[in-house]
């Protein structure tokens, strides 16, 4: 009797985890959308292709006053990042700054304390879409009372309107899901891990 309870728990886990997985996925954008309104900063979290450009284009734009750029490796020098850009060198000189803190965590740790030195209110998150969702509920702890609006970086590489049909973006968006879960669990928790 005890072994068939534990089978009922273990399936609907097991099913509540998989719908989760479902809903995580449907929940990403598929495209990118120009924000509805502007922002006191705009923060571009680094790895992978196409964030740092769009971050820049909304700066030049005027969607925000500042720039931080976040999870820069440590090695590379700002001068380095904006001779790749020329087109956007200026605002190098003005309004970009950057940081090297290594993962989700530390970049939202990093951004709080950018918006707070500023006496920034609210931001625009630039991050790959897959991404969108565990970069917000890591700005939203740290920021509770920050506007955060999201800009997600669709990648041709990560479909996810078809993401059953490429094992790499399934495996990304599997991976990615575990990790929001954990960060979420984590901010649950009564303690840190900090």
């Amino acid at each position: 009797m005890l072994g068939r309870g534990l089978l009922i728990v273990l399936g609907l886990a097991g099913a509540l985890f998989a719908g989760g997985f479902l809903w995580f996925v449907q929940g990403i954008d598929a495209n990118e959308n120009t924000p509805a309104r502007n922002a006191d900063g705009i923060v571009a979290l680094t790895g992978g292709p196409f964030r740092i450009n769009d971050a820049l284009e909304l700066l030049s734009a005027g969607r925000g006053k500042r720039l931080l750029i976040t999870g820069v490796n440590p090695i590379t020098q700002p001068g380095e990042i904006s001779r790749l850009m020329p087109e956007h060198q200026r605002w190098f000189n003005c309004c970009v700054d950057i940081d090297h803190s290594a993962n989700t965590i530390g970049n939202a740790v990093e951004t709080a304390r950018w918006m707070r030195m500023r006496g920034f209110q609210s931001v625009i998150v630039v991050t790959a879409n897959y991404h969108m969702p565990r970069a917000m509920a890591e700005l939203a702890h740290e920021l509770p009372d920050v506007a955060l609006t999201p800009y997600p970086v669709i990648s041709d590489k990560v479909r996810v309107e078809s993401w059953w049909e490429n094992p790499e973006t399934a495996r990304l968006l599997f991976l990615e899901y575990v990790k929001y879960l954990v960060a979420k669990v984590r901010m649950w928790l009564p303690w840190s891990f900090d």
